[in-house]
């Protein structure tokens, strides 16, 4: 099985991101916005559209608000990959701000390169709409 995981610095606050993060159909405007135009919330997750116009359904596993920890998988027809479940969980910067750890677990492992280019762009999508966020000064741990 394959693995990736894609990091997020920004200076917003950890409890800022949190919120964003956590509020799980509202990707398109506060998360994603572009790389994701719809979010519809769905018995037990949400639908998501894609810039791309591709339309998948995320079961969401686990929302953790001590963690800052969310977990998803992906239900769809015609989607490249024949599993893939991600996480993302928030952690404090000492240096203040908030670095955001996305990680994908997916098969087939083949479908690296795939994978790479679509957390790339949700990456800098996600940079993007965080860096609009409250910021927040130096905390103790990272």
């Amino acid at each position: 099985m394959g693995s990736m995981t894609k990091e997020v610095l920004t200076e917003a606050a950890p409890e800022a991101v949190w919120d964003a993060i956590r509020d799980v159909g509202a990707l398109h405007t506060r998360l994603v916005p572009g790389f994701v135009v719809n979010t519809e919330l769905i018995p037990g997750g949400r639908r998501v559209t894609f810039s791309s116009g591709r339309t998948v359904e995320e079961p969401i596993l686990s929302c953790s608000d001590s963690l800052r920890r969310l977990v998803w998988t992906v239900r769809a027809e015609n989607f490249p990959f024949s599993h893939y479940n991600a996480s993302v969980q928030v952690h404090a910067r000492a240096a203040g701000g908030t670095r955001v750890e996305w990680t994908a677990d997916f098969l087939p492992d083949s479908a690296a390169a795939i994978l790479d280019g679509l957390m790339t762009a949700g990456a800098t999508a996600m940079t993007r709409a965080l860096q609009a966020l409250p910021a927040r000064g130096a905390v103790s741990g990272d």
